[in-house]
This record gives structure tokens, sequence and C-alpha cells, in this order.
């Protein structure tokens, strides 16, 4: 078993990390997610839960696919609960596929920077289990390298829905504020 963990400080409040965050897939710094589908959202004490099913490509090496049999398509399932009462988001992912030899637990949450209001702090932890495959240490070593490398690339896609959000209201203030001022 290997666990990984990281934390990162946005320069941005939590509220616009907590909306980025719905938005980040798909972007164009990971194309390894294909997609995520709503499965349930609902609102429990001003808390909102949400249930999703993530689509994504592994890129699992063509021997461990022999082992454990091929795959096109990887899904995993998120559960999410924001709380903008108390600033907090969680994301807590776990994989559906092959998760008899393989199992990727995921743990992320977004809270306000405890010294500053403008920053966000993003704290993640990914446990890695490898079981019943040749090389299991191996193997969790590929994963937990690859879940650092998209890690960054998350960070960097949350950077991007942020500037795409930000450049939507500059064009927004900028349009004629009526119809006379378009002629």
């Amino acid at each position: 078993m290997k666990i990984w963990t990281s934390e990162h400080t946005f320069n941005h409040p939590w509220e616009a990390i907590a909306q980025a965050t719905w938005k980040k897939y798909p972007n164009p710094m990971n194309a390894a997610i294909l997609g995520t589908d709503v499965l349930e959202r609902r609102v429990v004490d001003g808390i909102l839960h949400t249930h999703r099913l993530v689509s994504s490509i592994w890129g699992l090496p063509r021997w461990l696919q022999n082992v454990i049999g091929p795959a096109n398509t990887f899904y995993a399932s998120e559960h999410s609960t924001v709380n903008p009462e108390t600033k907090n988001m969680t994301l807590k992912t776990r994989n559906v596929t092959f998760r008899k030899y393989i199992s990727v637990d995921e743990f992320v949450c977004y809270e306000p920077h405890p010294e500053s209001y403008d920053k966000t702090v993003m704290r993640q932890e990914a446990v890695i289990s490898v079981e019943g495959v040749p090389f299991s240490d191996y193997v969790e070593d590929l994963i937990c390298d690859t879940i650092m490398v998209n890690a960054n690339k998350g960070r960097q896609a949350i950077e991007w829905v942020i500037g795409n959000i930000k450049s939507e209201i500059r064009e927004f203030k900028e349009l004629p504020q009526n119809k006379s001022e378009e002629l």
C-alpha cells in the first residue's frame, strides 16, 4: 500500500475554487478524464451532497491489462459535500473498475486559508493498494507517480477555469448596456 499526500494554496477565495472545481472537466491539461456524470444531488441541512461517476483512461501497461483484463474506459465513484456556511468542500473518490486488483481511494478538501481570506488551501490524499498481480509494488509506484502528475494538472485546470470565468465576466461587462449603445 502507498499513501500519497499533497497540500497546495490557491491565490483565490474559497467560493471561486469551489465553483471552478465543478467546471474542471473536461480541460486541455488532462485529456485522460473523459467526463463526469451526476448520479445524485441533494441538499441536506444546507449542505450540498453530490454523487458523480467519473470516466477516464488510465493507460495501464499492456502486460498488466493481460493479467487483470483489458479496459478502454475506467470508472470511479465520487462523493462530495459542499458546506457554504463553514466554507468546506470535500471530495472522496474511489475507483470502480478493477477494484478487485487495484484500489485507489482519494480524498480532497478545500478550505479557506487560515491566515488569508483571499486564498484557499487544498489538501489531497490518495491511498493506493494493488493485490493479486505480479510486481504489485511497482504498479503501486506507477499509479502513485501518475496521481502526482495528474494532481498538478488538476491544479492547473482549476486556474484555467478561473481564468475562463474572469474572461467571461470581462466580456459581459464590455457588452453594450442597451440597444441604443449598439447604434
